[in-house]
């Protein structure tokens, strides 16, 4: 004899609903947090413009750029307008568009991925990218220009990023191991390609290449802060744009739908914008990972999965990051500068390994 019984109903995977105290606490940890972090990116900005082996004081800072401006102020010598002007600037302003765009890019890669273990660079879309760099270096690619560079990084990441996402999907949901994995394999084999690359190539080039595999800022020029401002700028203008449906993705994917999502088309889509910032930031920085994993988790449970918040949140956060990263970069082991992917893996690594032991615990193991 047999006995029938009935199936499980479908367990409900979608965040609770703030109740009606918790949405106004969220807003106002949301504006509070953009406040600081605002305030503490201006000043982190204005001590990374004047700290250096050339010293130049926040008050002659401000002078200065109020000269240029022609607010007022007054010029410094002609040494210290060198220095802040071809220096100090111009990586202030690549380590604000790199910061942004890697902790934008992170935001994103959680909310289309579903968990907060996606980043660009522990999944290996960061290495697939610096692929491309290497591979334009190593071969003296320059049918693009001085675009040449950040083309190939964009072409490397977006395969990197579909690759990715075709392997984590099984029974039309991401599973956390299986994007682990592909990462750890997708990095092993982009490392293996850039050990090829160094061995096929000369001296000059293994000094390039090995400044993509560290992470550093410390070749920040004018042109190179406007040979990524437009993909930077791009990718961080149109992110925005898709926080509600990336809230609504949140429900689950059949939920979604029944709210009018097209998700493959809005997969699609980010999985364009992701591969776009990512490529950005190699593609001046080299490999500079945990940036995106970081920041947009710690802003999650401060203000609340709500996306609205967390997409410019994130980019505001991973421009805090690395300003201070690239600080104290140049200044901790002065007068030699630490890698800057080096540093953020150094900080990150321990995140990471708490954060999944983390999820392992709430969701009771992986089986």
């Amino acid at each position: 004899m047999s006995v029938r019984t009935e199936p499980e109903p479908e367990r409900d995977t979608a965040p609770p609903a703030p109740g009606p105290a918790e949405a106004p606490r969220r807003r106002s940890a949301a504006w509070l947090l953009t406040a600081g972090m605002t305030a503490v990116l201006l000043v982190l900005c204005l001590l990374s413009a004047g700290i250096g082996a050339y010293e130049i004081p926040v008050a002659d800072v401000l002078s200065s750029v109020q000269h240029r401006i022609g607010l007022g102020g007054t010029a410094l010598d002609r040494v210290g307008e060198s220095v802040l002007w071809n220096v100090r600037l111009p990586r202030v302003t690549l380590a604000l568009l790199v910061g942004g765009a890697l902790g934008c890019a992170g935001a994103l890669m959680q909310g289309v991925f579903g968990n907060p273990l996606a980043e660009p660079g522990v999944i290996g879309i960061s290495a697939g990218a610096a692929v491309g760099a290497v591979a334009s270096i190593a071969f003296g690619l320059s049918f693009f220009g001085n675009w040449t560079v950040t083309a190939c990084a964009f072409i490397a990441g977006l395969a990197t990023v579909l690759l990715v996402y075709v392997l984590s999907r099984s029974g039309g949901r991401t599973e956390v191991v299986t994007l682990i994995l592909t990462g750890i394999a997708v990095n092993a084999f982009a490392g293996a390609l850039i050990g090829l690359f160094i061995f096929f190539a000369d001296n000059a080039q293994i000094t390039q290449i090995t400044f993509w595999q560290l992470g550093s800022l410390s070749q920040a020029t004018w042109p190179k802060v406007l040979a990524v401002l437009p993909c930077a700028l791009a990718g961080l203008a149109v992110a925005p744009f898709y926080a509600r449906k990336l809230d609504l993705l949140a429900l689950g994917e059949r939920p979604a739908r029944h709210l009018g999502v097209d998700v493959e088309r809005l997969r699609i889509a980010l999985v364009l914008v992701v591969a776009l910032l990512t490529a950005a930031a190699v593609a001046v920085a080299g490999i500079i990972t945990f940036v995106g994993l970081l920041v947009p988790h710690l802003l999650r449970m401060a203000a609340g999965p709500g996306h609205r918040f967390l997409v410019p949140g994130s980019a505001l956060g991973g421009a805090v990051i690395l300003v201070a990263a690239d600080l104290a970069a140049r200044t901790v082991a002065a007068p030699a500068e630490l890698p800057l992917g080096v540093l953020t893996a150094l900080f990150g690594s321990p995140f990471f390994f708490w954060l999944l032991r983390r999820t392992r615990r709430k969701q009771g193991g992986w089986a």
